[in-house]
């Protein structure tokens, strides 16, 4: 039998961006799911296609006696609830992204008491220290190492923001669960997804919506030089089911691709694909674009999972473009987009 038949699942944020596409997949592997989620950024119409085959609860997991009734007979969790959005959101909400401790200790002490059998936690590349991700010097590219993120080595603790120390503060904690009552747990460390479903406030689907309502001049928020790996969101959600049956001790796997991407090249292909080209580019150097320089390194990955993303960029792209271009009106997004940049 496979792992995940008839398999008790509970996916916290499972109406978000990427705990939807997690829930999808899971139900197709014939796990039983139950989803937890406040939909304060989340939707029920991201679960549309399976609602009738899951069970939905709606609640906020910062209060324990709804936590606790969402453990009930769970087997295992896949924790992904958090207060999140892109570099608009969480540079300019703090507060916020450092509530995630709460939420996250209260969901595994939870989990630990209702005896589930381990918890896979879906933690952010932004727990690596930002001194690794600056401006690549002879061209030489980095790869970030998952020893390279620890709060008990001298050097390797300096995440990047007050989301990337929630993060942090939230693998430290479930390792402890694991160390002190064996609970079976993984981290793994996403990196900059993208696809369907997702809002504005992250890069690609920003950089979209701009195209989409023809903005002319193109605003490019930093000089368009900084890169990043974006990673499919159906990669992301095989990666973690992967993770989930394969890694029971704690530790940390990073989940992305080890393609660095420029911000600029990215817009390139966005002009390229929906056939929009701008008469000029805006580099908005004022606003907040986070580290310079970010991707994987898959050595772990590839060795403990045998397993890595199979979606090229291009490809991706394409199918969050038809996506967008499909379900989004121009009337709707062009007055608003100032504001979706920014909010959850």
């Amino acid at each position: 039998m496979d792992f995940w038949t008839d398999k008790k699942v509970l996916v916290t944020g499972g109406a978000s961006f990427i705990g939807s596409h997690l829930t999808d997949r899971l139900v197709n592997l014939g796990a039983k799911v139950r989803v937890a989620d406040d939909l304060s950024s989340g939707a029920l119409e991201n679960l549309h296609e399976i609602i009738d085959r899951i069970e939905f609860l709606q609640g906020d997991l910062r209060d324990r006696d709804f936590t606790r009734r969402a453990m009930e007979d769970i087997e295992v969790v896949f924790h992904l609830a958090a207060c999140h959005g892109g570099r608009g959101f969480i540079d300019t909400h703090p507060a916020d992204c450092a509530s995630n401790m709460v939420l996250d200790g209260i969901v595994f002490d939870e989990a630990m008491k209702a005896k589930v059998d381990r918890v896979c936690f879906a933690s952010s590349a932004c727990v690596y220290p930002t001194q690794l991700q600056v401006k690549p010097t002879n061209g030489n590219m980095v790869y970030l190492k998952e020893e390279w993120a620890n709060p008990f080595e001298q050097g390797c603790a300096f995440s990047d923001g007050e989301y990337g120390w929630a993060k942090l503060m939230g693998e430290m904690s479930l390792k402890a669960y694991n160390k002190q009552y064996g609970l079976k747990s993984v981290s793994c460390r996403l990196f900059t997804v993208y696809g369907e479903r997702e809002n504005e406030t992250h890069a690609v689907i920003a950089l979209i919506a701009k195209a989409f309502v023809k903005m002319d001049p193109y605003e490019i928020w930093g000089d368009g030089q900084q890169d990043r790996n974006f990673t499919y969101v159906g990669d992301i959600a095989d990666g973690m089911i992967r993770a989930a049956e394969k890694i029971t001790d704690g530790s940390a796997i990073n989940i992305g691709t080890a393609e660095h991407v420029k911000i600029i090249d990215s817009a390139k292909m966005i002009f390229e694909e929906s056939g929009f080209n701008p008469s000029s580019i805006n580099f908005d150097t004022s606003k907040p674009v986070g580290v310079f320089s970010r991707a994987a390194d898959l050595t772990r990955t590839r060795s403990v999972l045998n397993w890595e993303p199979q979606t090229s960029f291009k490809e991706g792209l394409r199918k969050t473009m038809k996506w967008y271009y499909e379900n989004k009106d121009v009337a709707e997004v062009a007055p608003r987009l100032g504001i979706l940049l920014t909010e959850r």
